[in-house]
């Protein structure tokens, strides 16, 4: 094993011992602090405080471009997705209190299920259409109540950068709340964690967000042209590459 891959395996070892640490010590009073305040703001707190713990101790580094064509209100952050360290990135860099559209089976996981509930996240079962159609109408409701959303539109992760075919969910909500769909692009983080491998290595990871797209008198039977529009908005982000000289 090289210097630098002994190093990475420490830093992951030392990350992972830490967040589980972080957890169980400070996940449990702050859980049942919200649950009985009914307070989402501290919840945020500790996820922010986790997920920067996590990207501190592997190195992991970011910038966001593009800040400044957030507009005001509620809004449908539309990502690629190529890495493991996109949501946590993602998380924190997009938004002080982001709400995410993802996939139920992360709902199994001890803690972060209650945790994604009290936040206002929003499951989807993708395997039970109607549930699917359900989590849709859930998020639609929140973004009218000017709950901003991440949604990763690939469903999954690309294993090549390329972009994968695009489902209609997050669109769909969207055009249910008549909020503004914003483009995300993101890379760097591809090769942050090697498939198979528990080893996250330090990375440089660039953000791109594009202007706004509105869907203001749009319908459903728009979503094909909304997805389309969004999906050349990422791809022409992506082609900008890195903002790391």
């Amino acid at each position: 094993m090289s210097p630098s891959s002994a190093l990475a395996a420490f830093r992951s070892a030392l990350t992972y011992v830490a967040i589980v640490l972080y957890i169980l010590v400070v996940g449990p009073p702050v859980l049942l602090f919200s649950w009985m305040f009914r307070s989402k703001r501290i919840l945020y707190w500790l996820g922010h405080g986790g997920v920067g713990l996590a990207l501190g101790l592997t190195g992991i580094r970011y910038k966001v471009i593009g800040r400044e064509n957030v507009p005001q209100g509620a809004v449908v952050y539309c990502s690629n997705h190529e890495s493991n360290v996109d949501p946590a990135v993602l998380f924190l860099g997009l938004h002080p209190m982001l709400h995410v559209f993802y996939k139920a089976e992360l709902h199994k996981v001890p803690l972060m299920g209650m945790a994604f509930d009290l936040g206002g996240f929003v499951a989807v079962e993708r395997s039970d259409r109607h549930r699917a159609f359900a989590s849709v109408d859930t998020a639609a409701a929140s973004l009218r109540q000017g709950n901003s959303f991440l949604v990763f539109p690939e469903g999954t992760r690309s294993r090549t950068g390329e972009l994968l075919p695009f489902k209609k969910g997050g669109f769909i909500m969207a055009l249910q709340a008549q909020v503004p769909v914003v483009p995300v692009a993101v890379s760097g983080g591809r090769s942050s964690m090697r498939k198979g491998s528990a080893i996250v290595r330090p990375v440089r990871v660039t953000v791109r967000i594009g202007q706004p797209i509105p869907t203001a008198g749009l319908t459903i039977d728009d979503r094909d042209a909304l997805i389309e529009r969004v999906r050349t908005a990422i791809q022409g982000q992506l082609e900008q590459g890195s903002a790391w000289s």
